[in-house]
């Protein structure tokens, strides 16, 4: 005989490898039967906050479909932000928790079904006889519709004894959405006319695209248009051909890139939403520019867009090519003419600030250059997520993951790097994070240190203050005070739990960082750098905010 929560955990471990989370009273059965009957690996992280940060992070580096775990109300609650993130970003993911027993709420029992509601997240309670078909269920609606799911088991149900477990089908979930049908195939034929007769093709790659893994058809479509290329931040390193690509669009994108692509006669754009912050705000491309955006959403995105195809993008981009080639469509020859590598180009920075403290620019240019060629950047929220984004390239989209953007949250940095660890245990994972948020996050700085050992680090941005607010409010006369944090000394803090931690104040102390890579991996610790940076340096993206809330 088995229990219901053997027949969950059983059920969920034939999709999922990976589970983050803390133990409790209302998920003690299903860790215990996690343990014992499956082959699944939990990792243990210190906040329930962070076991839905963790499991995110790790769906988001190319590990699959992950779990969270936590107990009931308490425990349930500490997960809201999180999971509010994660439906934001439409992140599937499977949060396993406990529930109020069937003969009615305790008093520390909540309607968890209402808050899961209330941030966009759809809540799967098992009963006795159906665990396993309900298990299943919330693993297929977090696929199909790439959303969180809250599988919730309720107390007096748990431990109960309900027979063998079933075998888990595979998951029902729907096929690529196919360019097929009379108006749809049009579409198709009109943008191939559009990039045919395009002088001044850009092509624009977003998260959607690298889902639908159509970075080798959209590498062959930029040659056969002599599109110059670019990307989101989230789907940064997408294009095949680099020496193309004019790096990230909108705020995080050096101002030549930015130019260029307002040149723009035609522009396709796919798998990316168009928010704000890609758009500069309306401002990336010339308003006589024909946009034409291939997605899944039901509609256009933006009103700038001119033409809409819902489909697949790497499905759209093949048919698409396929159309150039039958009509014997010429290159523009556009992306052969303009020297793309100035443009790519960011300010170098001054070294030190005028107030003695680190240049953020001059920082992140220096640890470009240091830091391990096979990394994985995970970023949590806040003022400085631009300069990762700017100066720290990446091989591929899921090598580079902020977590908290969506929903404009900070405090997700230490436990994302538990998730993206073990994802890809063989590359380095490197953390940059702000003080704000990395106080917020603090709890799971151990696990961090913990889980990734000396294939981790994290860069914290030591501004002494919530820098977004600093230059939003500051520079308006707000009161000062609340913007400001006493300086921490975030070193010894990782030096507390195992890590190696250095402040650094001048560029020469980034040489700490060189030594620590030259280390063999088993002989290094994980390394914390507490960059002491300057906050009169403001970030490109941050003046687009100022001028639009002006």
């Amino acid at each position: 005989m088995a229990t219901v929560s053997a027949h969950v955990a059983a059920t969920l471990t034939r999709h999922i490898s990976q589970v983050f989370g803390v133990m409790g009273n209302g998920n003690a059965h299903f860790l215990d039967a996690l343990e014992r009957e499956t082959d699944a690996v939990f990792t243990a992280v210190r906040h329930e906050a962070g076991a839905v940060v963790a499991a995110d992070a790790c769906y988001r580096a190319g590990g699959g479909l992950a779990a969270a775990t936590t107990t009931y109300g308490a425990g349930f609650t500490n997960t809201l932000t999180s999971l509010a993130e994660s439906a934001q970003a439409r992140i599937p993911l499977i949060l396993v928790t406990g529930e109020a027993p069937r003969w009615g709420r305790r008093p520390w029992d909540v309607d968890q079904l209402a808050l899961a509601s209330a941030v966009g997240v759809r809540t799967f309670t098992v009963g006795r006889t159906d665990s396993a078909a309900t298990a299943m269920l919330a693993i297929e609606h977090a696929l199909s519709y790439s959303l969180p799911a809250v599988l919730a088991i309720p107390y007096d149900v748990a431990g109960l004894d309900v027979g063998d477990i079933p075998a888990a089908p595979d998951p029902m979930v729907p096929p690529p959405v196919a360019p097929t049908g009379e108006l749809a195939t049009g579409k198709v034929a009109e943008i191939a006319r559009a990039l045919a007769g395009a002088q001044r093709p850009v092509l624009l790659a977003g998260r959607g695209a690298w889902l639908a893994g159509a970075g080798q058809d959209l590498g062959a479509l930029a040659a056969a248009t002599g599109a110059v290329t670019a990307s989101t931040a989230l789907a940064r390193g997408i294009f095949p051909e680099q020496q193309f690509d004019l790096g990230v669009a909108g705020g995080f994108g050096a101002e030549g890139a930015m130019e260029l692509i307002h040149q723009a006669d035609v522009a396709v754009v796919f798998g990316a939403s168009l928010n704000q912050f890609t758009m500069r705000f309306g401002e990336l491309f010339d308003p006589a520019a024909r946009v034409i955006q291939v997605d899944l959403s039901n509609t256009a995105t933006h009103p700038q867009v001119g033409d809409y195809l819902h489909a697949d993008a790497a499905l759209a981009a093949r048919a698409i090519l396929a159309e150039l080639e039958a009509t014997g469509a010429q290159s523009s020859t556009w992306r052969e003419s303009v020297d793309l590598a100035a443009l790519r180009a960011y300010d170098p920075g001054t070294g030190l600030a005028s107030d003695g403290r680190l240049d953020p620019r001059s920082a992140a240019r220096r640890l470009a250059e240091l830091l391990p060629q096979d990394r994985v950047v995970v970023s949590d929220g806040g003022h400085f997520i631009a300069w990762a984004n700017m100066y720290w390239p990446v091989a591929a989209p899921d090598r580079m993951m902020m977590i908290g953007t969506a929903y404009q949250a900070i405090g997700q940095g230490f436990p994302s790097v538990a998730g993206a660890a073990r994802a890809k245990p063989d590359s380095t994972v490197v953390l940059t994070t702000g003080d704000g948020g990395g106080l917020m996050a603090l709890a799971d700085l151990e696990t961090a240190v913990r889980v990734a050992g000396g294939r981790g680090m994290a860069v914290v941005w030591n501004d002494r203050a919530y820098g977004a607010e600093v230059h939003l409010y500051g520079r308006k006369g707000f009161a000062p005070e609340p913007m400001l944090i006493d300086e921490v000394d975030f070193a010894g803090l990782a030096r507390a739990v195992g890590a190696e931690g250095v402040i650094v104040r001048t560029l020469e102390d980034l040489e700490h960082l060189a030594q620590w890579t030259e280390r063999p991996v088993a002989e290094r610790p994980f390394l914390l750098l507490d960059l002491r940076i300057s906050r009169e340096v403001m970030a490109p993206y941050q003046r687009e905010v100022i001028r639009v809330n002006a």
